[in-house]
């Protein structure tokens, strides 16, 4: 009965979005049929002057002008759907993983496939991102895989072997953390969609759907002549009101393939799915962290972190030490890693690695001598030691150009470098009477702004500093390369500027100020009370005392910086044997 009433569902989310195919198409039949108007109605005139119907000045004229205008419609109609048919439909940037390269892999998803009775997808690739999907990459512009281990983007031009079947694309994180059978229960329902893929009215209007998106991509690219942006103007106003008058057909469509595939997918591995659900939820909030504590800190630095998807791992690990909630999931790990399926997993970690930072950084395509891969268990020195000594530097230099004292005491020696004490004194310096504060940056409410005139100056400048630091890196010199983004490759993701998926908003002026604050704190304790830098999983970079992290830094110095109040932080320096009168090494 449930076999039954399953294939009853399939049956019925097919013929749903067959339905909603032919209604596609009939926005394109409708196209093809105001195109052949003029041209009808010239022909019509024709043989109405040829039998002597319609004959007279009036009616040869009216033979000419709609002609000419049948003539300039069926040019413009052929254009549209020449480009419509040539134009390239967007890919997402992913690695593609060879079948030599994962000979398990391919084995278990090709089972799957027989398992459910649909086409397997005739490639395999990962994407740096929780998700998982099937991608249409059968147009002539779409050529082989990418040369192994490297992303998509740096792949030759065009070629003209193109795959029959979708290919399947894979979030990375998944292969790590997931275990072997959560993986293929969650890929069940992603395979299934291959079966509706294959019906030719759904795939005759999916290709119709990603032409018009394409040919809109196309109309909007920039540095065209004028005569050539008049012609793509009129294209692109075309491409728009065709997409918009079969967007509804088109999402409806897609909700019954999706609805087909769960249904079809319901046999297969049911109830591990709904556990393995569970561990997608999971490495999503494991991977969100990991990019935005860990990895953002050591891109910002030209650096990156080449094992990502086993940080992953290393996170939720940490996660479920910490969460009692999560203590069910550490015993996972003694189950056979889905990685295992893959021949070299430490080449293809690394390949989506990178492809992470370029998507979610913008970086460079390559390594090079500013952008230099990092493992593990270097990233507390070459990156949290190296943040806070660059930030440390960069707030001296600032209180520089402010001419602020080393020593509010102007008989006090020297002593000999940056001091974090010259910090503390110039935050606590009582401001000018009646001096006004500087007012809030266009991000900051007025909460965000609040602080003493010194630290909102002291925040001003910072923020100017950064601003021509990044503007200075940014732009290239006469036989430099191109910044990140703007070079000659990024025009096989459509002219998009990296980074495509920003991971956080610039920091506002407080928050700058208070990263370089506690960056000098920091050194301080490294350098005058045995302190180390160290790598928390889930918090990213942090300072260890005596073996243990320093946890409660941060709002010590937002009462310095906000309230002008010093007490709290001298009195953790004092307790941790930090101290702020000598000199820090700076880069």
């Amino acid at each position: 009965m449930t076999s039954t009433s399953s294939g009853i569902g399939v049956e019925a989310g097919a013929q749903a979005a067959r339905t909603r195919a032919l209604a596609v198409l009939r926005v394109r039949g409708r196209a093809l049929a105001v195109a052949l108007l003029p041209a009808a109605a010239t022909v019509i005139l024709l043989a109405g002057g040829s039998t002597g119907h319609f004959v007279g000045r009036g009616w040869d004229t009216a033979r000419w002008a709609v002609g000419a205008l049948a003539v300039v419609v069926l040019l413009a109609a052929a254009g549209v759907a020449l480009v419509v048919a040539r134009a390239r439909p967007a890919v997402s940037p992913t690695v593609p993983i060879p079948e030599e390269s994962a000979p398990d892999l391919y084995r278990m998803v090709r089972d799957l496939a027989d398992r459910l009775d649909v086409p397997a997808p005739s490639a395999i690739a990962l994407t740096p991102d929780c998700d998982s999907w099937l991608e249409d990459r059968t147009h002539p512009a779409h050529g082989p895989p990418a040369p192994k281990g490297r992303d998509e983007l740096d792949s030759p031009g065009p070629q003209r072997r193109v795959p029959a079947a979708p290919v399947l694309v894979i979030g990375s994180p998944f292969l790590w953390w997931m275990r072997v059978g959560e993986l293929r229960a969650v890929l069940a329902p992603v395979v299934a969609g291959t079966g509706p893929s294959a019906q030719p009215d759904i795939a005759a209007a999916r290709r119709f759907v990603r032409g018009l998106d394409a040919t809109v991509a196309v109309s909007a690219t920039a540095a065209r002549c004028p005569a050539t942006r008049l012609v793509c103007a009129g294209l692109g106003w075309v491409a728009r009101v065709l997409l918009r008058s079969c967007r509804e057909h088109a999402a409806l469509m897609e909700r019954g393939v999706a609805a087909a595939a769960a249904e079809r997918a319901q046999a297969v591995d049911y109830g591990l799915r709904i556990v393995a659900q569970e561990q997608v939820g999971l490495a999503y909030a494991g991977w969100d962290r990991l990019l935005t504590r860990v990895a953002l800190p050591a891109w910002r630095m030209g650096r990156w972190p080449s094992r990502l998807d086993a940080g992953v791992v290393a996170a939720l690990t940490e996660l479920s030490r910490r969460d009692r909630l999560a203590e069910g999931f550490a015993s996972r790990l003694g189950e056979r890693p889905a990685c295992d399926l893959l021949e070299e997993p430490g080449l293809v970690d690394e390949a989506a690695s990178l492809l992470a930072a370029r998507l979610f950084h913008g970086g460079p395509a390559e390594p090079g001598p500013d952008w230099s891969p990092v493992a593990w268990p270097e990233y507390p020195e070459e990156v949290v030691d190296r943040t806070w000594r660059t930030e440390a530097a960069r707030l001296h230099r600032v209180l520089d150009s402010l001419g602020v004292r080393a020593s509010l005491d102007p008989a006090a020696p020297d002593p000999g470098g940056p001091t974090l004490a010259r910090v503390l004194d110039h935050l606590t310096e009582p401001a000018a009477p009646g001096g006004p504060k500087a007012p809030p940056g266009p991000d900051e409410d007025a909460e965000e702004a609040a602080g003493t005139e010194c630290s909102a100056a002291l925040a001003a400048g910072l923020t100017a500093a950064l601003a021509r630091e990044e503007a200075a890196a940014a732009t290239p010199g006469p036989d430099g390369p191109a910044p990140a983004g703007q070079g000659p490759d990024s025009a096989l993701w459509d002219n998009c500027a990296l980074p495509l998926f920003p991971l956080q908003p610039p920091r506002t002026a407080r928050e700058l100020l208070a990263d370089h604050v506690r960056a000098m704190v920091c050194c301080a304790a490294v350098d005058t009370a045995g302190a180390t830098p160290g790598l928390d999983w889930l918090d990213g970079p942090s300072l260890l005392v005596d073996g243990e992290r320093a946890a409660d830094l941060t709002p010590r110095v937002l009462s310095l910086i906000e309230e002008g109040d010093p007490a709290p932080l001298r009195a953790w320096l004092v307790e941790s044997g930090i101290r702020p009168e000598k000199p820090v090494r700076l880069v």
